[in-house]
């Protein structure tokens, strides 16, 4: 069948949007945080015909470079209970103050019966943690620091000690901002 040459190409925009052939896949769009599973704990209740067993993921949700967060989801299978975590982690973010690679000034987190120290330390220290802060600091976008905990080692305690105490951290601006003085006269 001959094409006539006088016919001028269509623009897309007449033609409308291009479609997508074969099966739909779900895309779910690149995630500007990464995520951490810190714990899974298999929990029960007990009801009239036995138990329910659930599984409950704690999970922590950074993007290195000073917002990080926390959250706790529960259901029957373990992706779907780590997907909830996740989604609630995303909704509690808080932003940390960060120095260089390390924290400003040391402190202390308290959760429970759970409390965390933490400690700035010089470049090329390293994350000096364990599991459950070193999760949390390390999504955090912390390179140095030095910390210890006392009390609970409880993960979930744990996590929201290590950010109770990230979200006490101000830099010496902020502070100075905040009393309307200037760095110089703050520091002396």
């Amino acid at each position: 069948m001959p094409q006539t040459m006088d016919r001028k190409p269509q623009e897309r925009g007449e033609r409308g949007e291009r479609r997508e052939r074969g099966p739909r896949r779900e895309r779910r769009p690149e995630s500007e945080f990464q995520e951490k599973m810190v714990s899974i704990n298999r929990v029960s209740k007990t009801v009239k015909g036995g138990r329910n067993m659930r599984f409950s993921a704690l999970v922590v949700v950074g993007d290195g470079k000073g917002r990080v967060g926390c959250g706790i989801g529960k259901a029957t299978e373990i992706p779907e209970a780590a997907r909830k975590a996740a989604e609630d982690a995303k909704k509690h973010l808080i932003r940390v103050s960060l120095k260089g690679t390390s924290i400003p000034h040391e402190t202390v987190g308290r959760f429970g019966t759970g409390e965390v120290v933490l400690l700035p330390a010089a470049e090329g220290t390293g994350v000096i943690a364990g599991g459950p802060a070193r999760a949390v600091l390390e999504l955090c976008g912390v390179k140095d620091i030095r910390t210890k905990s006392y009390g609970s080692n409880n993960p979930i305690n744990m996590v929201k000690a290590t950010i109770a105490g990230l979200a006490s951290l101000r830099t010496a601006e902020e502070v100075a901002k905040l009393r309307g003085k200037t760095v110089e006269e703050l520091l002396g």
